[in-house]
């Protein structure tokens, strides 16, 4: 039962350390998103 629960905890925090990183991803490219429109939006 114990080494049930452990892979069960080394699951879900190595799942949980992917999500952190694709969400860290995902708001670095909406960033640079937002300077491409704005920069777009200052050459007009």
């Amino acid at each position: 039962m114990k080494k049930i629960i452990s892979i069960m905890c080394i699951l879900g925090i190595s799942i949980g350390l992917t999500a952190c990183n694709t969400f860290k991803g995902f708001g670095q490219d909406v960033e640079r998103g937002g300077e491409k429109v704005q920069d777009a939006a200052t050459r007009k």
